[in-house]
């Protein structure tokens, strides 16, 4: 759920959308404005209706973007990063770069959503009652009056105790609370949102074969959404547990090949990119300082006829970009840092800022595949394949 159109910023928070927002958007608006509305309270002409749909939909998203800041605000307070929240076709994305470390703080980071939604619905529906003592148009009272309803249904749908639903996030605060182990809670709560999942995919099935096409479509996609979903989040604890008391030192590349600033692109290729299988280079100075990262991919993106006259510190990732670490640092530490990172890429420097060490992808994938079989690994090279190791706080449902 990548963002196509970045919004601003709320509390310090990147907002984005995704360009599949538009497919709900449209869905509301002509679902409204030639379904509904029409339906429940005819005499209006057709931009009128129009109108209003229109209106529903966008304080509809807005109320859904409300939903989130709360989760991520939340978040913040409670010590977890929150990279950006992205608005898509199946409702909201916070993406918060780390874990709560405490199951009060996992519950408060989870519930604060819902009671956003409770809250809206009830700003909704006092709105709608004061436009019917107001006498105002039935339209006006019933699209506020919508409104309402829709933002509870969305509150109450994502307290449903299944991950990565709000629910799903209270169900493993509360285990994790009564058993101590949050990998075990967190596990538990995947499981039970693959499940619940399922049997959503299960009844759009039957309403599609009654005649309710539409519907069941729907509610098979979200569905098919939580359980690929819940899936993932159950790889991503699995993973995170292998990796837990790993330090950088142990996983690092250690002494890589490096390169110049102003060594030319073509000199790099004969030197060594011809000779070595490795996609990634760290420069540095002189003095040892790490100077930026080239990689394979902006190697290739170079004009052949402009490899000779090119510098590599011309076409690398600067420095400020690429995540640092000490050999010392926690490994679960450093991973949402590449995983933000320009090339997925990190350095290990020493207290002097020396380049010491690289990790790479296939660094982490290695270690992950070999997990449980050393308690130290460090130095494996190999195909770059990037897990991604970003906690997502999802909220899904009708529209929301």
């Amino acid at each position: 759920m990548r963002s196509s159109l970045t919004l601003g910023r709320i509390g310090g928070v990147r907002i984005g959308l995704n360009i599949s927002v538009v497919f709900i958007v449209l869905i509301l608006v002509f679902g409204l404005a030639f379904g509904r509305f029409p339906a429940v309270y005819p005499g209006y002409s057709k931009a009128v209706y129009l109108l209003a749909g229109v209106v529903a939909a966008v304080l509809f998203m807005a109320s859904l973007l409300a939903h989130e800041v709360a989760h991520a605000l939340m978040a913040r307070r409670q010590g977890v990063e929150v990279e950006q929240i992205t608005l898509w076709l199946l409702g909201g994305v916070a993406e918060l770069r780390g874990e709560p470390r405490s199951p009060g703080a996992d519950l408060k980071i989870a519930v604060i959503g819902p009671v956003t939604s409770f809250l809206a619905g009830a700003v909704f529906a006092g709105v709608a009652v004061l436009a019917a003592f107001a006498s105002a148009p039935g339209l006006l009272v019933g699209m506020f009056a919508y409104l309402a309803a829709v933002n509870v249904i969305l509150a109450v749908f994502n307290l449903i105790p299944a991950a990565p639903l709000d629910g799903g996030r209270v169900l493993r605060a509360a285990l994790w609370a009564r058993w101590g182990d949050r990998t075990r809670a967190a596990v538990s709560a995947a499981r039970a949102g693959r499940a619940f999942g399922f049997v959503l995919i299960a009844l759009g099935f039957v309403q599609v074969v009654s005649g309710q096409g539409f519907d069941g479509l729907w509610l098979a996609l979200i569905g098919l959404f939580l359980v690929n979903a819940a899936s993932a989040e159950e790889q991503q604890t699995q993973i995170s547990a292998a990796l837990a008391g790993v330090r950088v030192g142990d996983v690092m590349s250690a002494e890589p090949v490096v390169a110049h600033p102003d060594e030319t692109v073509q000199g790099l290729v004969d030197r060594v990119v011809m000779r070595e299988r490795l996609s990634t280079y760290p420069l540095v100075g002189p003095d040892g300082s790490f100077a930026g990262l080239v990689t394979l991919n902006r190697i290739r993106a170079v004009d052949p006829a402009h490899r000779e006259t090119t510098r590599l510190r011309d076409i690398a990732c600067p420095p400020q970009d690429v995540p640092q670490a000490a050999p010392e640092e926690a490994l679960t530490e450093l991973l949402p840092r590449m995983q933000g990172g320009a090339d997925g890429r990190a350095v290990v420097v020493d207290p002097s800022g020396r380049l010491i060490g690289l990790l790479t992808p296939s660094d982490i994938s290695r270690l992950i595949q070999t997990a449980g079989l050393h308690t130290t690994l460090s130095g494996p090279r190999g195909a770059d394949l990037a897990p991604h190791y970003r906690h997502r706080h999802h909220d899904g449902g009708d529209g929301g």
